[in-house]
């Protein structure tokens, strides 16, 4: 295998591959993501969650709808995932309302990471005192880069959205978005 430029050429192929790991064609897109528009993950995938138990409780419990961070590439492999969020903050608000207790749902959408975008589940747990979840230091003017990710939250004006920026592990400061209903659960301001 001969190495130019710090890439290695493989004799059998006509790629190129790098030295780091490099994401390879997903197969099965379409299939993928139209699965993706249909499929109710609260009864395919998360099977233990039970709605009526008066012993569940949840300690910032969140579900992710991209884990390989397809939406990463662009707009347009990140808008089902999104959609799929939306959908399930419909279906688990219609849930928890039936729950009898206090609890916060809220949907937290990453300015750039697909991979991030989740729905948080919290309610008084037996783990620390740190329910009702307030955050601090938010904003109602939107900070966001995404231009499309901006008209997109837009398309949902009975949500209330605040912005905020927080620091990664690798000290990279990455702007987000916490939409909630007024109605559903406690407030997080």
């Amino acid at each position: 295998m001969k190495t130019v430029n710090g890439l290695k050429k493989s004799p059998k192929h006509k790629t190129q591959t790098f030295r780091y790991n490099v994401m390879k064609k997903q197969r099965g897109q379409k299939r993928y993501y139209k699965r993706l528009t249909f499929v109710n993950d609260f009864k395919s995938r998360i099977t233990w969650l039970n709605y009526n138990s008066q012993d569940i409780w949840f300690e910032y419990w969140c579900v992710h709808f991209d884990n390989h961070g397809y939406g990463n590439k662009s707009f347009k492999k990140r808008k089902p995932h999104l959609d799929k969020l939306m959908r399930h903050y419909a279906l688990a608000a219609n849930e928890m309302i039936k729950y009898n207790k206090e609890f916060q749902l809220w949907v937290f959408i990453n300015d750039v990471s697909s991979y991030d975008d989740g729905l948080y589940f919290h309610t008084p747990n037996p783990n620390k005192a740190n329910f009702p979840h307030k955050y601090s230091s938010m904003n109602r003017d939107c900070n966001l880069t995404n231009k499309e990710l901006i008209d997109y939250l837009s398309s949902f004006p009975d949500f209330i959205k605040i912005y905020g920026e927080y620091y990664t592990d690798k000290n990279r400061l990455e702007k987000f978005c916490i939409l909630y209903k007024d109605n559903i659960g406690l407030t997080l301001i």
